[in-house]
């Protein structure tokens, strides 16, 4: 299994990024699929996450800013990212996990970058 993030970038304060992530090698749907980020000298912490079914996880950072959402049929996941702050710069990472196998999955991560 492999993921793909895109749609990162530098982008100005207040504005906005929408992420994707691409994954192939699975044709059955994951459990819980999500996003996670890494700033420099941070430790990597949750975003969002959406099951299968629909329920959303964020961070309390993120509330109201960003909206996760997948395609169970494409097995996709998007990160749909407004009011960008300068706390939200880091390497984005996503993530799909199977509970019956309990294995994860991880992309290889997409920079953002907000500046003033």
């Amino acid at each position: 299994v492999q993921l793909q993030a895109s749609g990162g970038g530098l982008v100005q304060a207040g504005g906005s990024l929408r992420l994707s992530c691409a994954t192939s090698g699975r044709r059955a749907s994951f459990d819980v699929m999500g996003w996670y980020r890494q700033a420099p000298g941070k430790q990597r912490e949750l975003v969002a996450t959406m099951t299968w079914g629909g329920s959303t996880n964020y961070a309390d950072s993120v509330k109201g800013r960003f909206t996760i959402s997948r395609d169970n049929a494409k097995n996709m996941v998007y990160l749909q990212m407004n009011s960008l702050n300068f706390g939200d710069t880091a390497v984005y990472y996503c993530n799909a996990a199977v509970y019956s196998s309990r294995r994860d999955y991880w992309g290889q991560g997409t920079q953002v970058t907000v500046s003033s």
